[in-house]
């Protein structure tokens, strides 16, 4: 595992097996230029990092979403080519955003691999916390959309119960923000013919959704620079 700002470490089957997909794939979309190249290290082995992990996401999303390998290529030409892990993650979420919600029953086996790694009794209760399974017959339903998100989640040091609060939080203003997005729409179609009113939701939710991201990583990246820029109890 690293961070936005540790060395690329990943071999290329160990991303293979984190992203779900096989090693003759990440291979193909490099070919592509899909895929960054590796950091090459001693031997001339490839190593990759977190944006990797990232992109290989994107692209699988934007796959979900029906998108053919060429529009895929166009679409990530139009992304500055320094984004990171976290940057190519927001990309996702919005592009997630514009498909309908995915529940599935899985299996325990089946899990793991939609995952890309092994998931322990903790990791699974985690992921019930956070709202991303429920346990099911047979296994468990799983919202396909956030369970990405979620197993990224399991390496935050973080306890159950901030997440769970975390989730709580978030909810709460997200539903209000849309309660109040909601009426501000409603009186400037309400006139119009129900055919427009359609057209115009299909069209706003993913400017809405990308809209709200950007500023909600404005505002936390704000808070958090005060928040470490804060003098400490010791040194006052």
């Amino acid at each position: 595992m690293t961070t936005d700002t540790e060395e690329p470490t990943l071999t290329i089957d160990e991303l293979a097996a984190r992203a779900g997909v096989t090693v003759r794939t990440v291979r193909f979309y490099g070919t592509k230029g899909l895929l960054p190249p590796p950091v090459l290290g001693p031997r001339r082995v490839g190593h990759y990092g977190r944006e990797h992990l990232a992109r290989l996401a994107l692209i699988e999303e934007l796959q979900h979403q029906g998108m053919t390998l060429s529009g895929i290529e166009r679409y990530l030409q139009r992304l500055p080519p320094d984004l990171s892990a976290r940057d190519l993650a927001v990309h996702r979420a919005v592009v997630a955003s514009w498909a309908p919600d995915t529940v599935e029953t899985v299996t325990r086996e089946e899990l793991q691999r939609r995952a890309g790694r092994p998931l322990g009794d903790e990791d699974v209760e985690r992921l019930v916390a956070m709202g991303v399974l429920r346990p099911a017959d047979g296994g468990y339903e799983a919202d396909l959309g956030l369970l990405r998100l979620g197993v990224g989640l399991l390496d935050v040091p973080v306890s159950p119960e901030g997440i769970f609060a975390a989730r709580t939080v978030l909810v709460e203003h997200a539903r209000a923000a849309a309660r109040e997005l909601s009426l501000l729409f409603r009186g400037e179609v309400a006139e119009r013919d129900a055919r427009d009113v359609r057209s115009l939701s299909a069209h706003m939710h993913p400017l809405v959704v990308q809209a709200l991201l950007t500023a909600f990583q404005r505002s936390l990246k704000e808070e958090l620079g005060e928040w470490l820029t804060e003098p400490s109890e010791e040194s006052r």
